[in-house]
Formats: structure tokens, sequence, C-alpha cells
């Protein structure tokens, strides 16, 4: 199986999975297709004592193929009750890679609604953990759709706490703020010294000015190298044991 044939969606897959790279034993939360890939990736790779969960109660290894829990395929490692993920997630053991219905140039996430918070014109699915995780511990985003809809100027409501409002809060409230990446389905994207988004890499086959039209704010693509393909042996695992039914496809288009 070669590298070469790998779609975009395998490249995003693998972009997902380092991201995890040298986390060693800590819980992963992955939101999507792509990055639960990603992370499931990592463990059966480079990053052996990443912990797993099946996303119902149970953390697992030798996760089961995408869209069956742990009890259906998998290896029970621990029952992990949702009182026990508030546990981990408070003492900083977890890193998540969460999506982003709008993202700004200091990486404030909103997931919440689109528009005036007082008469939204887009309800979304509300904070949810978003406030907590970016206060806690590890946070990257995932964005399968890169464009000036999802890369704004400013977030209508903020979410997950971006580096500027972090820097500007008084006290030790949140001296754990810790954003990573931003993978999408054109590049990976990471943080200058000022904590705005630059261009790490571009995905083989996309340019700069691709990029730089599809974000709604100026950035910085001096220094982006291009993301790595998949080794012949991570492409077997994501075609063959992973995601067999190709699932991946539905979430990035090639």
């Amino acid at each position: 199986m070669s590298a070469t044939d790998a779609t975009r969606a395998e490249v995003c897959v693998v972009a997902c999975a380092d991201a995890w790279r040298g986390s060693g034993e800590i819980l992963a939360h992955a939101v999507g297709i792509v990055p639960t890939i990603g992370a499931r990736l990592a463990k059966l790779t480079f990053e052996p004592d990443l912990v797993l969960t099946d996303g119902d109660c149970f953390l697992m290894s030798e996760p089961p193929p995408l869209g069956r829990n742990a009890s259906a395929g998998g290896t029970i490692e621990s029952w992990a009750p949702f009182r026990r993920v508030f546990e981990i997630l408070a003492t900083g053991r977890r890193h998540s890679m969460m999506g982003a219905s709008q993202i700004d140039r200091f990486g404030n996430q909103n997931i919440s609604s689109i528009g005036d918070w007082r008469r939204p014109t887009r309800q979304l699915i509300g904070v949810r953990g978003a406030p907590g995780n970016t206060a806690n511990h590890r946070v990257d985003y995932w964005v399968g759709g890169h464009s000036t809809r999802v890369f704004v100027e400013a977030v209508d409501v903020v979410s997950g706490v971006g580096n500027d409002r972090a820097r500007a809060q008084p006290g030790g409230a949140l001296r754990f703020h810790d954003l990573g990446v931003v993978v999408t389905d054109l590049a990976v994207l990471d943080y200058d010294a000022e904590g705005r988004l630059k261009v790490r890499s571009l995905h083989p086959g996309v340019t700069a000015a691709e990029v730089a039209e599809s974000t709604g704010f100026a950035i910085d693509t001096g220094s982006a190298g291009t993301t790595r393909l998949p080794t012949p042996e991570e492409l077997e695992l994501i075609r063959t044991v992973l995601d067999p039914q190709g699932l991946r496809d539905k979430e990035v288009r090639s």
C-alpha cells in the first residue's frame, strides 16, 4: 500500500494523530470522525500509552472499527462513567480535539450560536465543555471545511477561550490554558509568540493563496511546510482496521 495514493481525508487523519504525539498516558478526547480515527491511530502506532474512551462508558485499548463501542469489538480496560471524566478533566490529564463553528485569529472558538447572542440567527449546540476544556488542559481544533465562514475576525460567542483572553485574565484561573494546533482540510495551523494563528503546514496540493483566500483574517503562511503523508502501515490501519467503511471521506472531500 503506497503512501502516495493517500486521500486528503487520510492526510487529515495523520495530521490529527500527530497532535497527540508525545502526550503519553493521558485521556484523548476527539470530536468528529477524522479526529477519532486520528487518536486511535496514534494509540496503535507511536503513542501506545494514550488512553482512549469509546464515547460511552469504557476506556479501551485495541479500538474497534469506527461506529462500534468497546463492548462490540474493542478491548475494555476500565469502566469510565461520566463523573470520572470530569475528575480527569479537572486535573489536566486530558487532551481534546474539538470542532469549531467559528474561530478567530487568537483561537477563540464558537460552537454556541451565530449572530447576536440576544437574538441569534442560528442556534448551535451551546458552549458544552469548551470553557472547562480550554481552562484545564491542552485543546486542539478540527475544521473539516476551511472557509471564511469558520475563520472569522471575531466570533459571535466565545465558547472556547482564545490566547488573547487567557493572557488578559488576571490571577491564575487560566494558568493551564494550552491551545495547540488547528487541523483543517487544507492545512495545519498553530500559534505564533503573540498567540495568533499561523500556517504550520499545507496539505499536499494546497497552496498558500488557497488558505489565505479561505481565511477571514490575515494569516502568516511564510514558514509553512508540507503536511506529511501517512506511512504504508498507517494507511493499512486506517483502511482495514479503524475505518473500513470509509466514513472519513464523508467528513473530508478529496
